[in-house]
């Protein structure tokens, strides 16, 4: 008698009378987003993933839209950023990270080389008030007008951009790049009225008609310690030196400069001293050099241009034109301890870069607000204890940092929009995070990091030219195209091609797949080869 069976599966789904296996499986794949580390450790909650996607294939202007929806200043934060997101990157441990920081920047000059503007949205009526024209109320404002409510910024300085202008170097953040990215704001309509000092906040809100009001007036005033001294060497603060720089006044930045304090901050006074001609320049570091709270490329560039670091030494005496240093002995815990034995260092001025606080004054007339140890309490919807008036960056439990300002700012408006509509609404769930062991990274290429051009060391101490250059068209699409698309599908084609009985089908470009469960004997093979982890495996259904 002839067989009439087919002795193997045929590659048409339903055409083998023997490939309905479904009913065998333990468990069965699942399609899934998972959270990519970059997008999750991203303070200002950028798509990174996505807008890398975009750039991969020369899309710029969509790429720079995607960053648009979450942060306004792509040119800045491309200079300033510390990019966790880079530390986070999955590719570190197959070769190294994908240069997220440098595409972003590169995208963020794009847009202001080729004028790329954004609207406001349609007009509500409502009016928001805002205290400080720092990267938190700049964010909010310009957040704020995507939803259509009119905003009003007052900022007590000549200029807006808060410490990114007075704090930053211009050799790290030109201010073209900041001015480009604060007058595209300004062209959606937000007002930003300059030498305004806010002294009555309720007042101002009734005087404008305002019905939300946002808080983020950063730590700007220098935190400052008691040396005994003999007035031989002249004590400054690194906020009023920066502050000088940017306002082109004499800082007194000559002779033996030396930086008192471990911080960026620290780095960035020292860097700008070398490069105001100071004779020697050091900075002076409570503890080791290796625990400096600073980033280690400042650091390493600052040690390029000559800035000496003198770790564990503790200043205790200004006598005779001479710094008494006490050296420290460092211990397990985060302070070291004095040891009882000194030294001395000439110096011709010195510099305290102790950290910044924020300005109580602001608070003077409000007896439901007070800062307790310089912050403002707010509650998860970044609302203080006062209804209406919200609160972010600096004056806020958080790390001082512009990724987290920007990210505060972006929160805090979303937050006001739906005050005023009058219910807060829930943040969504995140997906699963994705981590490499769920990849199959076999499948990536080799493919070195472009690194951005830098200055050489004796330009680089011979004026304000920015240090650290830019990537162009060809290798900005060649580093996004070393994202491996972390927990998200890309269309491969991997699990359609090795599925051995044809139960993956295609559902057409960019609409990715769908598992026919019928065919699916729960192998797995899909899942262990797809590269990127956007499959997993569940319990079967009972």
């Amino acid at each position: 008698m002839k067989n009439t069976k087919p002795y193997a599966i045929t590659l048409d789904v339903g055409g083998s009378l023997l490939n309905k296996t479904g009913s065998w499986r333990t468990e069965r794949p699942v399609y899934l987003d998972r959270l990519p580390p970059c997008n999750e450790t991203c303070p200002a909650g950028e798509n990174i993933q996505q807008w890398l996607y975009h750039a991969e294939n020369g899309e710029y202007k969509e790429a720079w839209l995607e960053i648009m929806k979450n942060n306004p200043f792509p040119a800045v934060m491309g200079r300033v950023c510390y990019h966790t997101c880079e530390t986070a990157c999955n590719r570190v441990q197959l070769d190294e990270p994908v240069g997220i920081n440098s595409v972003e920047r590169f995208l963020g000059d794009q847009a202001i080389i080729n004028v790329w503007k954004d609207e406001p949205g349609k007009p509500t009526g409502k009016k928001i008030m805002i205290v400080g024209a720092g990267m938190a109320g700049l964010a909010c404002a310009y957040h704020l007008r995507l939803f259509g409510h009119e905003v009003t910024v007052f900022e007590s300085s000549s200029k807006p951009g808060g410490m990114v202008r007075y704090g930053i170097p211009k050799y790290r953040m030109p201010n073209e790049k900041l001015n480009a990215e604060i007058h595209r704001i300004q062209d959606m309509g937000v007002n930003i009225e300059l030498n305004t000092k806010v002294d009555d906040i309720v007042a101002t809100k009734e005087k404008y008609g305002c019905e939300a009001v946002f808080l983020s007036t950063g730590a700007q005033s220098a935190k400052l310690i008691d040396i005994k001294s003999d007035q031989s060497v002249p004590s400054l603060s690194a906020v009023e030196i920066l502050r000088g720089i940017e306002d082109d006044v004499d800082t007194g930045l000559r002779g033996h400069v030396v930086v008192y304090g471990g911080g960026n901050t620290s780095i960035d006074v020292a860097r700008s001293a070398k490069r105001m001609g100071a004779q020697s320049v050091k900075v002076v570091v409570r503890g080791s050099q290796e625990n400096m709270p600073a980033h280690y490329e400042e650091i390493n560039e600052a040690l390029e241009e000559g800035v000496e670091i003198v770790p564990l030494r503790s200043i205790t005496e200004i006598k005779k034109g001479h710094l008494v240093l006490e050296k420290m002995i460092p211990s397990d815990g985060d302070r070291p301890s004095p040891s009882g034995e000194f030294e001395t260092m000439e110096a011709s001025v010195i510099v305290q870069a102790l950290g910044q606080n924020v300005d109580e004054s602001l608070f003077e007339n409000l007896s439901e607000l007070s800062l307790e140890d310089g912050v403002l309490d707010v509650d998860i919807n970044m609302m203080s204890a006062m209804e209406g008036v919200f609160a972010g960056g600096d004056m806020t439990p958080s790390e001082r940092n512009v990724t987290v300002a920007i990210g505060h700012g972006k929160k805090a408006a979303r937050k006001i929009d739906q005050w005023l509509q009058g219910e807060f609404q829930k943040d969504s769930k995140k997906n699963e995070i994705v981590d490499y062991s769920m990849m199959n990274t076999w499948y990536y290429s080799d493919a070195p990091r472009t690194i951005r051009p830098t200055l050489d060391v004796v330009r680089r101490q011979t004026g304000f030219a920015e240090v650290v250059g830019d990537l162009d068209e060809t290798n900005a699409a060649f580093e996004a195209r070393r994202c491996m698309s972390c927990g998200n599908c890309f269309e491969c084609d991997n699990c359609y091609g090795v599925c051995p009985d044809n139960a993956v089908i295609k559902l057409g470009s960019g609409k990715r797949f769908e598992f026919k469960y019928d065919y699916c004997k729960g192998c797995a093979l899909c899942a262990t080869e797809c590269p990127c982890g956007a499959i997993k495996m569940e319990p079967e259904l009972i």
